[in-house]
C-alpha cells in the first residue's frame, strides 16, 4: 500500500516538469504554465507568427523545444510588457528574427519608466502604432526633424556645386 506522500508524489502535476532538463521537450500545458499564458493563445501565436514551430506527435500533441519556448517568451514580452502589436512583432521578426527582438527589448528596459509621470503618459492602445515601442514615438519626432534639417543643408551644398560647374 502507497504512503501519502508516495500517492502525492504521483499525482503532482508538476512533478514532470522538475525532472526534465533544459533540453527537453515541453507540452504545450507546460509551456503555458511557463509563460502564464492559456493554451489557446499559443496556438494563436503559431498561426499568427510562423516562425514558432512545435513538434507535433500522432494525434496532434504539441511539443516544444527550447528555442520555441525562448522565441514564445519574447513574443510576450513584445506583445504584452513592451506593446508592440501583433503585425509590429511579425516584422521585427522578419526583419531581424529572435536576436533583433532581444536587443528591442533590452533597450526598451534600459529606459526608466517608473515614475509616475512616465506611467501616467503611456498611451492607450488605440494610439499603438504598428512595429513601434511607446518609448521610441517621442524620439522618432525629434529624429525626423534632424532628417529634414540634414536635407536641407544637403540640397543647398548640392545647389553650391551645380551653379560652381556651370561657371
Amino acid at each position: 500500500m502507497a504512503t501519502p506522500t508516495e500517492t502525492q508524489d504521483k499525482t503532482s502535476p508538476d512533478k514532470s516538469a522538475r525532472t526534465k532538463t533544459d533540453a527537453a521537450f515541453r507540452t504545450i500545458g507546460e509551456v503555458a504554465d511557463q509563460l502564464g499564458l492559456p493554451q489557446h493563445v499559443l496556438r494563436f501565436w503559431e498561426k499568427k507568427f510562423h516562425q514558432i514551430r512545435p513538434v507535433k506527435r500522432n494525434g496532434g500533441r504539441r511539443y516544444y523545444r527550447t528555442g520555441d519556448i525562448a522565441l514564445l517568451e519574447e513574443v510576450r514580452v513584445l506583445l504584452h510588457d513592451q506593446g508592440y502589436t501583433i503585425k509590429g512583432v511579425q516584422k521585427l521578426l522578419r526583419e531581424g528574427g529572435l536576436a533583433k527582438a532581444v536587443r528591442a527589448r533590452g533597450k526598451a528596459q534600459a529606459a526608466p519608466e517608473a515614475t509616475p509621470a512616465a506611467i501616467a503618459r503611456k498611451p492607450t492602445p488605440d494610439q499603438r502604432q504598428i512595429g513601434m515601442p511607446f518609448e521610441l514615438l517621442s524620439d522618432m519626432g525629434n529624429l525626423k526633424q534632424a532628417l529634414k534639417s540634414c536635407l536641407r543643408e544637403l540640397e543647398a551644398i548640392h545647389a553650391d556645386i551645380i551653379s560652381r560647374q556651370t561657371r
